[in-house]
């Protein structure tokens, strides 16, 4: 049986998937949408891989937006002193808010959560304590939520495994039965423990650090949260809804879920170094798509760079 630690050998020498397309678009930022369909659960009908799995492996980036706002994500970071020049237009024709339930899309914080949220926003722009500071612009894994609206990732699959490449760190989901971590391990991108259910892919997460928040606007969990994550397939291939429920009665009055769609990127789309941010290379007379491994250190220099020459 495969370790996690031979898994990630594995990472490092099997080749990536060889596409032949047409050379990739360099050009525009591929656009946000204002808007997704629910994707049902139900039967696979598609490719599925030699072990069975659902074949879902391939670059995928969420379709509404970055980690600015987390329940209003095309509003902007409240109290921007430099917010976008295009006006943000009313907010019914923005994309609805990440928290799907309950109905009124805002996370249901007990009052000291909510006022620690309201605190760290309110002090996100001039942080004049490190608590102030975003975790994530000081070169952390984005964790749970949060990776999955942080730039694009890419999707492998082996033998009792799923695993993602994110920009900021690599998340493995187990799908052999073994038990959770000790409850004592705590992980910035948690434990995780799938099986397949049809099209939908159900994990079960524990074990997490709770140090990333869920994005600017300060929304949080505790290292007691249990997350009951849903990935489901559309029939054919092309997207996928990541639905989640939060459940910590430490920092919430009630469990909660957040939706968050993603859409699978080909050499179709253009690489705009957020959505697909990948690189072409080539492999004999075959395009290879790769993402590029992004070299960040603690205060070496602002987030969202790569290493430079001095």
């Amino acid at each position: 049986m495969k370790t996690t630690a031979s898994l990630l050998a594995a990472l490092l020498t099997l080749p990536v998937h060889a596409q032949t397309a047409k050379p990739l678009a360099t050009t525009d930022r591929i656009s946000f949408e204002p808007t997704y369909e629910q994707i049902a659960s139900g039967k696979w009908t598609g490719k599925r891989l030699a072990d069975g799995q659902p074949d879902v492996e391939g670059h995928w980036s969420n379709t509404v937006a970055n980690h600015n706002n987390w329940t209003d994500p095309q509003g902007g970071i409240p109290g921007d002193p430099a917010p976008p020049r295009k006006p943000l237009g009313p907010r019914a024709e923005r994309a609805p808010s990440r928290v799907t339930d309950p109905a009124d899309g805002q996370v249901p914080f007990q009052p000291w959560a909510k006022a620690a949220q309201e605190d760290f926003l309110k002090n996100f722009h001039n942080p004049t304590q490190p608590q102030y500071i975003e975790p994530l612009a000081r070169c952390a894994p984005a964790g749970v939520p949060k990776s999955f609206i942080w730039h694009g990732y890419e999707i492998r699959q082996y033998p009792g495994y799923v695993v993602f490449l994110f920009n900021s760190g690599t998340r493995i989901i187990h799908l052999d039965g073994k038990p959770h971590l000790p409850a004592n391990i705590k992980l910035w991108n948690a434990d995780s423990r799938g099986r397949w259910e049809g099209n939908t892919l159900v994990v079960d997460v524990t074990n997490n650090n709770s140090k990333a928040l869920f994005g600017r606007t300060g929304e949080f969990a505790s290292e007691n949260v249990h997350i009951t994550e849903r990935y489901i397939f559309s029939p054919d291939g092309k997207r996928y809804n990541y639905v989640a429920t939060f459940d910590d009665p430490t920092v919430y009055t009630r469990p909660w879920s957040a939706t968050i769609p993603a859409k699978r990127r080909t050499a179709k789309d253009a690489v705009d170094g957020w959505h697909y941010e990948v690189a072409e290379n080539k492999s004999g007379n075959q395009t290879v798509i790769e993402r590029d491994e992004r070299i960040c250190t603690e205060n070496n220099i602002g987030f969202a760079r790569v290493a430079v020459k001095r």
